[in-house]
C-alpha cells in the first residue's frame, strides 16, 4: 500500500511539473495605457444579458448579432439577435441545436451573409463553418473542417471575411495544443489551408496575463491563459493580427494569403511587426488604415494610426474584458465584453452570480467599416 501511495504521489509531482512548465508561469506585461482621449461617459450600453457573450457582429443596416460564449458551456440559445430591446435566437433554438456545438466567432460579409466560426470544444468534435444568409434567414452554408485544419487542442475562435466576400481567415489561438496558426478559407471552393503554423507572429509569449486584479491562472498555478494568435482585422489589403499573450501586431498582405502556390517559407518573409501592443483580445480596423485593439488587463481599446504609435481611446472599469470588436454604422464601434475571469473553469452557479453579461459601444471619430 505504501508503494502504491508513492508511486502516486510522484506521479502527481511529474504530472503537475509538466503541466506548469509547458503552460504556467509567466512574467508580468508592461502598461501601455495614457491619458485616454475619450472620457468613460462616451461607453454606451448596447444590451444586457444574464450569460457571458462570446463575440459580436454588427450589420451595415445596424442589425446586431452576437454569440453566447462556449467557455460558459450554454444549455440554449448559442447564437442572437438583439431586436427591439430583446435578445432573439437567431437561426431558431431548434435550427441551433442542429448546427451549433461550440460558436464563437462571427462576421458579416458585403453580402449580408453571417459567417460562425465553431470550434468543435477545441477540436475534440468536429470544428464547423457556417453561414446564414440575413435576408432569408436560410443557412446557406454548414461545412465540416477536417481533422489538419482543426486538430485536438486547437481553438478556431476568431474570423474575418475579406471586403469582397472571397477569403474568410479564422485565428486558431491554439491554448492546449500549443501549435496556433491562421486558417485561410477559399468561400467559393470551401478550401481550407493552416498557415504561419509555428511562426513567431502566431506564437504566445511568456508573459502571464493579470485582469481585473486576479491573474489568469488555474490549477494551483499550474496553467496559466496563454493563448496564440487570437485578434485578427482585415482590411482591402492587409490582414493584422496579435497573439493574446504576445507584445507584437503583425500584418501580411492578403494578396499573399491567398497565393495558395507561395511556399510557407516565403510567406514567412513577407510578414511584418506593425507595432507593439498590449495583451489582446479582439481587434478591428477602420477606413483611414487604423487599426483597433483591446487591452484585456487594463480594460482598455488603443488605436493604432498609420504611423505605427498606440494611442488609448477609452478606458472604462465596466468592460471586464473587451473581447470582439465590430464597427456598426453612424460611426460606432461595438465592443463584446465577456467577462472572461468570471467563466473559464468557474462553476454555473458562480458564472450567473456575475452577470449580466454586456455589449458596449462608443464612437472613436473615425470612419469605420460595418460589418468587417
Amino acid at each position: 500500500m505504501k508503494n502504491v501511495l508513492l508511486f502516486l504521489i510522484i506521479l502527481f509531482v511529474i504530472t503537475a511539473t509538466a503541466l506548469w512548465v509547458r503552460h504556467g508561469g509567466g512574467e508580468s506585461y508592461p502598461n501601455l495605457t495614457d491619458a485616454p482621449q475619450l472620457s468613460s461617459d462616451a461607453l454606451e450600453e448596447v444590451l444586457a444579458y444574464p450569460e457571458p457573450i462570446g463575440n459580436v457582429a454588427v450589420s451595415s443596416s445596424g442589425r446586431v448579432f452576437f454569440t453566447v460564449h462556449p467557455e460558459s458551456r450554454p444549455r440554449g440559445n448559442k447564437l442572437l439577435e438583439y431586436v427591439n430591446g430583446a435578445s432573439v435566437p437567431f437561426p431558431s433554438l431548434r435550427q441551433q441545436q442542429e448546427l451549433f456545438d461550440t460558436p464563437l466567432g462571427i462576421a458579416i460579409d458585403r453580402y449580408d451573409r453571417l459567417w460562425v466560426i465553431d470550434h468543435g470544444n477545441h477540436g475534440m468534435r468536429t470544428a464547423h463553418i457556417v453561414a446564414i444568409d440575413l435576408v432569408t434567414g436560410d443557412v446557406i452554408r454548414n461545412q465540416s473542417l477536417e481533422a489538419a485544419i482543426a486538430p485536438a487542442g486547437s481553438l478556431l475562435q476568431d474570423l474575418q471575411v475579406s471586403a469582397d466576400g472571397r477569403t474568410i481567415v479564422i485565428a486558431d489561438a491554439s491554448f492546449w495544443l500549443k501549435r496556433p496558426a491562421l486558417v485561410v478559407y477559399d468561400v467559393e471552393t470551401g478550401d481550407a489551408r493552416r498557415v504561419l503554423e509555428g511562426h513567431r507572429s502566431v506564437l504566445a509569449e511568456n508573459y502571464l496575463i493579470r485582469s481585473n486584479d486576479q491573474n489568469m491562472e488555474y490549477l494551483g498555478g499550474m496553467v496559466a491563459l496563454r493563448g496564440g494568435v487570437d485578434g485578427i482585422t482585415l482590411g482591402l489589403e492587409w490582414l493584422h493580427y496579435g497573439a493574446l499573450s504576445g507584445s507584437g501586431l503583425y500584418r501580411v498582405r492578403l494578396k499573399d494569403l491567398r497565393n495558395k502556390t507561395l511556399p510557407t517559407s516565403q510567406l514567412a518573409t513577407r510578414i511584418e511587426r506593425y507595432s507593439d501592443k498590449p495583451l489582446s483580445d479582439g481587434l478591428s480596423s477602420d477606413k483611414l488604415g487604423g487599426v483597433y485593439v483591446t487591452d484585456v488587463e487594463h480594460n482598455a481599446i488603443f488605436r493604432v494610426g498609420t504611423d505605427r504609435n498606440l494611442l488609448t481611446l477609452i478606458q472604462s472599469s465596466k468592460i471586464r474584458w473587451p473581447d470582439a470588436l465590430s464597427f456598426g454604422p453612424d460611426g460606432y464601434l461595438y465592443v463584446a465584453d465577456s467577462a472572461l475571469p468570471e467563466l473559464i473553469l468557474k462553476s454555473t452557479e458562480h458564472i450567473q452570480a456575475n452577470g449580466p453579461y454586456r455589449i458596449f459601444r462608443f464612437q472613436p471619430g473615425y470612419e469605420g467599416v460595418p460589418g468587417q
